[in-house]
């Protein structure tokens, strides 16, 4: 066994017993994972697949948000206030001969909720060697992990993998993981790994590129220093990709500002948020968020001097 192995498993153990605290708190509850939701775009297909869902203490994304507010607003929407349970939706566009997945889920390595996206593609019928393209929002475990199995073999062997340069390079460091707080330094490790096995299949790309014919990279970093969300359009349509830009259903809405926990740069995030929001709300734009409810379809409305999502009903 390897130096690098024996470092990615005691990594993994020690900063799990911390983050995963909440699958003690409150056991995972068994969700549909098999399932698929789709929208035309112009001569394209749009569709979400369930990867699962986190199990996370609630204060480990808002920790630092005002209590009696924050517990308020959880229970006016009946959720919980000690647990999150985040859905994790992936991107599927279906384009010409292109098959061009948005992130690739959490793998067999991260939280047991998660990491369905075979059973997913069992179901509707896709072989992961149809996928012609695996573009990444950013390299955090529950978008990147699964493009390895438990083998540690690329799961898309023919794609181009796809990740923004500012993101490959912060992963890339090996001085990251001294930066992170303890129960991070996983995500490093992961993240250093899952590169590493992937290096020969990537292209690297800059915020403002279009990196596939209708596929426009947008920068909303803060959440990572190099995450990206995507503008698809196809017909005069179009839908925007979030990743991480915007997690919380009500939260995020309803108080932009507040410190998300999981943000790398905090006041970065909240910036890129609100930025996001005004123009989400002005243009109508609709939205895909990997953990907003599923299927994480929907469009934003601005309420008094904050923000609602509306959920699409189709």
């Amino acid at each position: 066994m390897t130096e690098g192995s024996l470092l990615t498993r005691r990594a993994f153990a020690k900063g799990m017993a911390a983050y995963g605290a909440a699958a003690v708190i409150s056991p995972a509850l068994p969700r549909q994972t098999f399932a698929r939701e789709a929208f035309v775009l112009g001569e394209a297909t749009v569709e979400t697949l369930s990867d699962g869902h986190l199990v996370l203490p609630i204060d480990f994304q808002y920790g630092d948000a005002p209590r009696e507010e924050l517990e308020a607003l959880l229970k006016a929407h009946d959720l919980p206030i000690t647990v999150s349970e985040p859905d994790c939706n992936l991107t599927l566009l279906r384009d010409g001969g292109r098959i061009v997945l948005f992130d690739a889920g959490s793998g067999s390595r991260f939280v047991p909720s998660a990491g369905k996206m075979m059973h997913a593609f069992k179901e509707i019928g896709l072989d992961p060697s149809q996928v012609t393209h695996v573009v990444f929002t950013h390299a955090h475990p529950d978008h990147i992990w699964g493009i390895l199995d438990d083998f540690d073999d690329v799961m898309f062997p023919d794609a181009e993998l796809m990740i923004s340069a500012a993101e490959w390079d912060y992963w890339w460091n090996p001085a990251t993981i001294d930066t992170l707080p303890e129960a991070r330094k996983p995500f490093a490790v992961g993240a250093k790994r899952s590169l590493e096995a992937i290096e020969d299949q990537v292209t690297r790309f800059h915020p403002g590129e279009e990196i596939l014919p209708g596929v426009l990279a947008l920068d909303t970093n803060g959440h990572t220093p190099g995450h990206m969300s995507f503008e698809i359009a196809k017909g005069g349509e179009s839908v925007l990709v979030l990743g991480d830009a915007i997690t919380h259903a009500y939260i995020s809405f309803a108080h932009p500002e507040w410190p998300n926990g999981a943000d790398h740069d905090t006041e970065k995030g909240i910036a890129t948020r609100k930025l996001l929001l005004d123009k989400l709300a002005l243009e109508q734009t609709r939205i895909i968020g990997f953990h907003l409810p599923y299927p994480g379809f929907g469009r934003v409305e601005k309420s008094g001097t904050a923000y609602r999502y509306v959920a699409d009903t189709k």
